[in-house]
Parts: structure tokens; C-alpha cells; sequence
């Protein structure tokens, strides 16, 4: 006899950081990536930051925050994308959020505390790697 096993309600738990974590992300970039106009505004703010090549970092920031997003909502690779995350807004309090009031820098804190929980417990129970394994 196969007794079904269910999970236990912690196995939920992640699924209340990764998805609006990973919205949020795409959410915050997708202006970015649909708009050529916002892409360039952005390039200018980053100039303004005196940062090096700024059309290439808007780029590689944008889309970077975009794949993480992704990865994180599925729950796949979610150590790599925690990572890259961590860096991207450390890069982003030090740079643009440091003399901000806290309450401009809280969105900036917060992805950077749930990218941290992200990458101490990984990619979690509900994830597009365990739905395959069920199919199978």
C-alpha cells in the first residue's frame, strides 16, 4: 500500500517571498525592456552615477533582474539568481539608495533580504523541477 504524503504547510512558506519577489523584479523592469525610451532614460541615470559604459549596465541590469525574477517564481536556480540579486542591490544601496531616507531605500533593502533568505534555503519545495518529476 502507497501512502500519499502531503507536505507540511512550511513547504508553502517560500512561495510568499519567491512570487512577489520575482514579480516585483520583472515588474520593475519590464517598462525597461518594452520601452527603448525608458531603456535609454535609464542609461541616463546611470550616467548621471558617472557609472562606466552605462547603456551596457542598463542592459545587463535590466535583463539580469528580469531572469532572476523568473527563476525565482518557478523556483528553479534559485541560488545562482540569489546571488547575481545580492550583488546587483548591494551595487544598488551603495550607488543610488545610500543618502536616500529609508523609506526610499526600503524597496532596495528588502530585495536584497529576500535574496539573502533566497539563497539560504534554495529553490524550496513547489518548483518547476519537482511538478516534472511528477509528470514522470
Amino acid at each position: 500500500m502507497i501512502i500519499q504524503r502531503y507536505p507540511s504547510s512550511k513547504a508553502y512558506a517560500d512561495l510568499f517571498i519567491r512570487f512577489p519577489i520575482g514579480f516585483h523584479l520583472i515588474y520593475g523592469v519590464a517598462d525597461n525592456i518594452f520601452s527603448w525610451e525608458r531603456m535609454l532614460e535609464f542609461e541616463a541615470f546611470l550616467e548621471n552615477l558617472d557609472v562606466p559604459i552605462p547603456l551596457l549596465a542598463a542592459h545587463v541590469s535590466v535583463y539580469t533582474q528580469f531572469v532572476c525574477g523568473t527563476l525565482f517564481i518557478i523556483g528553479w536556480k534559485t541560488k545562482w539568481a540569489s546571488i547575481i540579486m545580492i550583488i546587483n542591490f548591494m551595487v544598488a544601496i551603495g550607488l543610488v539608495h545610500l543618502t536616500d531616507p529609508y523609506q526610499n531605500k526600503f524597496p532596495a533593502i528588502m530585495m536584497l533580504s529576500a535574496s539573502i533568505f533566497m539563497l539560504l534555503n534554495g529553490d524550496g519545495y513547489f518548483t518547476v523541477k519537482e511538478l516534472a518529476k511528477k509528470k514522470c
